[in-house]
């Protein structure tokens, strides 16, 4: 495997108050890296830095060789990074066609708008009924199924998912993370950032805990649900 994404040293403040520092990972192509931690922990501030939407302020990030630090989200996108935001924010008064056709506004999607429509369809029958529908009518799982759809619109090379579990039934939380497991079995990298620390060690290949902007243990993921630091910590055991 190579290394798809490469995060170095990053450390991002907003003002005086520092949200990571100096944090250090890297994801390998066709891999599912887990970030886990509490709320407050700096995971959203993770994503959206990767994704070009906060300037860290120190410390560099490398995708697929390219160094992206200082790109802005449009670039990032082009380049095949996706996100599926934490709460995730469809437009509510788009259909769910039209809500997937914006994700296919890419320039390196627009050729393939067809063929992943078809996939996301067949992925989510649910959206297949429910595409003329309004988004903001559907289900908070349907919601959830409607913002994986659109980022898989996009053409995505890795996809990062912020919280996909939070505010869904247990049920729900189990086919969104099904979901993204067969994702990466079809060859997607996948950066998972949750607070569902259990589900998310299980799924993963390798993994990091944060805590309070710093990296506290990584390594695969079955040995960090084996750790009893971990274990104390996260799982209640």
């Amino acid at each position: 495997m190579s290394t798809l994404l490469q995060v170095e040293n990053l450390e991002v403040s907003y003002g005086e108050a520092r949200a990571l520092n100096g944090i250090s990972f890297a994801i390998e192509s066709g891999s599912l890296f887990a970030i886990v931690g509490s709320n407050g922990a700096g995971k959203t501030s993770l994503v959206r830095s990767i994704g070009g939407m906060l300037r860290p302020r120190a410390g560099r990030i490398v995708f697929d060789g390219v160094d992206t630090t200082n790109f802005d989200s449009s670039a990032t996108c082009e380049l095949g990074i996706g996100q599926v935001a934490e709460g995730r924010q469809i437009f509510p008064s788009l259909t769910v066609e039209e809500n997937l056709l914006l994700g296919a506004a890419l320039k390196r999607a627009s050729a393939k708008r067809k063929k992943n429509s078809e996939r996301v369809y067949a992925m989510f029958p649910k959206l297949n009924e429910r595409r003329s529908q309004k988004a903001g009518t559907l289900s908070g799982g349907e919601q959830q199924m409607l913002a994986i759809g659109r980022c898989l619109m996009s053409e995505p090379r890795l996809i990062m998912f912020d919280e996909p579990s939070l505010g869904l039934s247990p049920l729900m939380v189990e086919f969104v993370f099904d979901a993204i497991v067969t994702l990466k079995k079809g060859g997607l990298s996948i950066l998972l950032i949750e607070q569902n620390v259990a589900g998310s060690l299980e799924i993963a290949d390798a993994a990091a805990v944060l805590e309070n902007g710093n990296i506290v243990l990584s390594g695969p993921a079955n040995s960090l649900a084996n750790d009893e630091r971990v274990r104390n910590a996260y799982l209640g055991i």
